[in-house]
This record gives structure tokens, C-alpha cells and sequence, in this order.
């Protein structure tokens, strides 16, 4: 059976990055391993991708019942010069008491988002001096592994959320060798070829 959200395991995205939380702490990676987690970029004052984003995410993680909490949802601004550490906090908790709000400087934010390869850009608002930020509207749906491995594009309905994120959890921790998530990759199959070949010379 295939996933609802688009198969992205083979982009081996979201491996290098680091963003401080709203407290200051660095995070990264390691952070999520251990969780199905829901990445995405968005800001404060998104008139209704992310507070609607936010919501279904709310849903889900009650559709999971006693299991809701093994959902981290993963908020990234990318409007840092007004999403301030505490206004991002408020914002998530908002909706979702252990929601994790990331808010870093326009390097950290442009590091990461490269690592995800997500979009986003300023634009001009109908006023002097006013904007508004156009971005990716999806999130990215990591495994308890810290690994990457489905984009679910906005829209995606709440049931095909669940569905996904009930798959990623039920994974074994620790699958056999050649069965994991990257091991049918069109590159990885190639170098494992590759390999076998020098090694027989």
C-alpha cells in the first residue's frame, strides 16, 4: 500500500540542520528521533494555511488517542523579524500545548530551509512598510529514526494524515538490513552495484 503523502525518502532530506526553540535551545535531527514527526515552515500571521495546518494536526493527534503524543509537531517561522521566540511559542501552544516553535536568525532559517528544500519569500503588503511571506504549504513527515520520508501537501485530508503517520509509528526500530526506507533509492541502488563490482576486482 502506498502512502497518501508523496514518498520523499529517497531525497534524504532535513539531515544537517539546527534552529534554536523558542527557550534559546539548539535543536536538530537528534531532537526528533524517537517520534513520528511533523515538520513545517510557516509564520504567525498566515491568514490560513498555518492555522489550518495547525488544526488538522490537532485532529490527528487526537484520532490517535493515548498515542496522540507520540506526534511532535514542529512549527518553523519564516518571518523572524516579527515571530519573536515568545510570539511563535504562543502561537503553537496555541493550538497544540507540546508543539515545538523554531525561531532562528535569517541564516539559520535560510540553512535549514535549504536542507528541506523549502520555499519562502517577502513580499510587499497593500501598505507602506507592510508584508506578508509566501511559503511551502505542506509539511514534511519525519520517522521515529529522524529521517525524512513523505511531504504531505496542504489540502491532504485529516483521515490520510492519520493513515500516514499510523504507518511511520508502527515501524520497527530496528528493520533489516536492506529494508529500510532508502533501500529501493534509484542512487543508492546504483553505488550498492558499484560497489559489488570493485569489490569483486
Amino acid at each position: 500500500m502506498d502512502y497518501y503523502s508523496k514518498d520523499i525518502a529517497c531525497e534524504e532530506l532535513g539531515q544537517g540542520w539546527s534552529m534554536p526553540d523558542a527557550s534559546g535551545q539548539l535543536r536538530s535531527k537528534a531532537d526528533l528521533e524517537g517520534k513520528v514527526s511533523y515538520v513545517f515552515f510557516g509564520f504567525t500571521s498566515c491568514p490560513d494555511v498555518c492555522p489550518t495546518t495547525m488544526t488538522e494536526l490537532m485532529q490527528v493527534k487526537r484520532l490517535m488517542g493515548s498515542h496522540g503524543d507520540d506526534l511532535q509537531v514542529v512549527f518553523v517561522t519564516v518571518d523572524p523579524e516579527r515571530d519573536t521566540p515568545a510570539v511563535a511559542d504562543t502561537y503553537v501552544k496555541a493550538f497544540d500545548p507540546d508543539a515545538l516553535a523554531l525561531v532562528g536568525n535569517e541564516g539559520q532559517l535560510k540553512q535549514m530551509a535549504s536542507q528541506f528544500k523549502a520555499f519562502y519569500e517577502k513580499q510587499s503588503g497593500p501598505s507602506d512598510g507592510s508584508y506578508t511571506m509566501s511559503h511551502t504549504a505542506g509539511g514534511y513527515i519525519i520517522d521515529k529514526k529522524g529521517k525524512v520520508r513523505l511531504f504531505a501537501p496542504y489540502g491532504t485530508s485529516i483521515e490520510h494524515l492519520f493513515s500516514d503517520v499510523q504507518r511511520l509509528q508502527l515501524e520497527p526500530g530496528h528493520p533489516a538490513p536492506g529494508s529500510g526506507p532508502l533501500a529501493l533509492c534509484p542512487k543508492r541502488a546504483q553505488a550498492s552495484a558499484v560497489g559489488k563490482s570493485l569489490a569483486a576486482r
